[in-house]
C-alpha cells in the first residue's frame, strides 16, 4: 500500500486532530503518501483533498475539533454517490482509507468497501463512548472532564442560593457521559436513556432533603432520557416542590469543544498508528479499539450492529453515592 486517505466524519470530538497526526506520521514513516479530505465524505464526494506530510500536522495534537473539518453527506448515502467517491480515490491512486468517526461514519466506510473494494479502517471518534468493541472512544474522557468542571461551578451557585439545578449533558442514545459526570461531580441524581426514569423515586429522595431543610443540589440528565430532558423533568419536580427554586442548565456543544486531555491525545495517537499499520498489513473493514488497555481490531459489522452497554456496577455506584 503506497497511498492512503484520511477523513473525519460525523460529530467532532476532542482528539480527532491527534488521530490524524498519528495517521500521517505513521504512514510517512512506512513510505506511504497521505491525502486528507476536508469535510468528511462530503469532501470525498467533491474530491476536496490535500496532500499531508509530517510537517503539515505539527502543532495540532493539542487542538480541539478537527482541522480537516467534518460534515454529513446525503449524496454519499446513495450507490451513485459512493461510486463517485470510489472513482475519486482511484484517480488519486489511493489504496486505503482511514475514517475517524462514529457508527454512521463506519456504516458508510463498510458499504464503500463492500461495493468498491476500497480497504478501510475506522478509528472511533465520538464523545458518546457507545461503540461496541472498545473501552473508550476518542473524545469521551475530555467531554466528561468538561462536564464535571461545569457542574462543579454550577454547584457553587446552587449552594449559595439554595437552588436545585438540572444539568443536561449530551447523550441522545447513551448515558455514559451523564453517568460518569454524576459520579465524579457527586450529583444527587442521574437520569439516563438506558434505565427508566422513576420520577416518584426522585421526588421521594428530594422530599427527604426538603425535610432536612436542604434545598440545593444537582441532578444530571442525559438529553435522551425518557423523562423528556432537563426542562421537562425540572418542570415536573417543581410542581411537587413549589417552594423550591429550580434551574436548568444545558451544557450542549461545549462538551465537544476544547483541548483534548492527555488521555484522549494518547488514545487517539495509538488508534491512528494502529489503523495505518493494519492497512499496511492488508487488514480492512475493522475498527481499532482498546480493550483492557490493549489495541484490538473489531469488524465494522460488529461495531455498527451492537452498542456498548452501561456498566451495572456504575449504576449501582451512582445509586449508592447519590
Amino acid at each position: 500500500m503506497k497511498h492512503i486517505g484520511v477523513l473525519t466524519s460525523g460529530g467532532d470530538s476532542p482528539g480527532m486532530n491527534a488521530c490524524v497526526r498519528a495517521v500521517v506520521r505513521t504512514a510517512t514513516l512506512n513510505g506511504m503518501e497521505v491525502t486528507g479530505f476536508y469535510r468528511g465524505y462530503e469532501g470525498l464526494m467533491e474530491d476536496d483533498g490535500v496532500a499531508l506530510t509530517r510537517y503539515d500536522v505539527r502543532n495540532i495534537i493539542h487542538r480541539g475539533g478537527t482541522f480537516l473539518q467534518t460534515a454529513r453527506s446525503a449524496e454519499f448515502r446513495t450507490p451513485e454517490g459512493r461510486a463517485k467517491a470510489a472513482a475519486h480515490l482511484r484517480q488519486r491512486g489511493i489504496d486505503g482509507l482511514v475514517v475517524i468517526g462514529g457508527d454512521g461514519s463506519f456504516t458508510g466506510a463498510k458499504i464503500l468497501s463492500e461495493e468498491h473494494g476500497i480497504a478501510v479502517m475506522g478509528c472511533p471518534g465520538t464523545i458518546d463512548n457507545d461503540l461496541f468493541g472498545t473501552d473508550y472512544t476518542i473524545g469521551y474522557q475530555t467531554a466528561v472532564d468538561t462536564a464535571v468542571e461545569a457542574v462543579d461551578k454550577i454547584r457553587d451557585t446552587a449552594a449559595s442560593h439554595n437552588r436545585l439545578f438540572f444539568v443536561e449533558v449530551m447523550g441522545r442514545d447513551a448515558g455514559f457521559i451523564a453517568l460518569r459526570t454524576g459520579i465524579a461531580a457527586g450529583a444527587e441524581g442521574v437520569l439516563i436513556p438506558e434505565t427508566p426514569t422513576d420520577l416518584n423515586r426522585l421526588v421521594a429522595y428530594l422530599q427527604t432533603d426538603f425535610q432536612k431543610k436542604r434545598r440545593s443540589g444537582i441532578i444530571i440528565v442525559a438529553e435522551g432520557d425518557d423523562g423528556g430532558g432537563a426542562y421537562d423533568v425540572a418542570q415536573k419536580v417543581q410542581a411537587q416542590f413549589p417552594d423550591w427554586e429550580t434551574k436548568v442548565t444545558v451544557l450542549g456543544h461545549t462538551q465537544r469543544g476544547g483541548k483534548p486531555n492527555a488521555f484522549d491525545r494518547i488514545l487517539a495517537s495509538r488508534m491512528g498508528h494502529a489503523a495505518v499499520l493494519a492497512l499496511h498489513s492488508g487488514r480492512s473493514r475493522e475498527m481499532v479499539g482498546v480493550q483492557g488497555n490493549q489495541i484490538a481490531y473489531v469488524p465494522l459489522e460488529q461495531a455498527i450492529k451492537h452498542h456498548a452497554s452501561i456498566s451495572p456496577y456504575l449504576l449501582e455506584l451512582v445509586d449508592a453515592l447519590s
